[in-house]
């Protein structure tokens, strides 16, 4: 599989694929592709992984695409201003996500929910509680919100994150909710009342977008009533 990703504001990624290779994606995520692209829903590994899947942000059926009787093409494109990524999945590389991350990927890949491990914390910490971890062999292609920063932590080194402006991390990392300190802090500071402690090491992706940031600031402008 050969890919190319084009566009910068609202990002597609286009795929070249040879006779037999599979692509999988969420029911919505193909743009455009070639006449030979054969679409198949499935649940990829049973109702238990399904319903995984469906708390981790996704939707429970996936759509399977294989090019029949020679090449194809098939391109995903994103459904939010922001940045589409490719990363390698392999044994020992796998990635955790933010909720409805990801895009499309290679048929070797998997998804399943990740959870903080420590959650009385996590359980109050909106979007970063749940996760998604990508595990398995292939490509995969995400989307994140606005423009995307990358940082390489150290073993120990640790970034304060404020909640949804985490867009992935490679498993090494580790993450803990931890409430803002201060009661004045929480209730006036305007920064809300969680913040994601990251540690590494590993990478950690953070985008400057989140979409529940522009639903906020939306949201005063947006009639309650006829």
């Amino acid at each position: 599989m050969r890919y190319q990703i084009q566009g910068e504001t609202l990002p597609v990624v286009i795929c070249e694929l040879e006779g037999g290779e599979k692509m999988i994606t969420e029911g919505g995520g193909m743009a455009w592709m070639s006449p030979n692209m054969l679409m198949e829903t499935t649940t990829n590994g049973g109702i238990g992984k399904a319903f995984g899947r469906m708390f981790s942000g996704e939707h429970m059926f996936q759509n399977i695409y294989t090019a029949q009787g020679g090449p194809g093409m098939i391109a995903f494109a994103s459904s939010f201003p922001g940045s589409v990524r490719a990363f390698q999945i392999a044994p020992g590389q796998e990635m955790i996500l933010q909720k409805s991350a990801f895009l499309a990927g290679e048929m070797g890949i998997e998804l399943s929910v990740f959870f903080n491990k420590k959650f009385s914390s996590g359980l109050f910490g909106g979007e970063g509680f749940i996760m998604q971890k990508v595990s398995g062999h292939g490509i995969v292609f995400t989307e994140f919100d606005g423009h995307v920063i990358e940082y390489e932590l150290h073993p120990g080194q640790q970034i304060v994150v404020d909640t949804g402006h985490l867009a992935a991390m490679t498993a090494t990392c580790s993450m803990e909710i931890k409430g803002v300190p201060g009661v004045k802090n929480m209730l006036f500071g305007g920064e809300g009342i969680f913040n994601t402690v990251i540690t590494g090491p590993g990478r950690v992706w953070l985008q400057t977008m989140p979409i529940s940031n522009v639903a906020g600031a939306l949201r005063p402008y947006i009639p309650t009533g006829a």
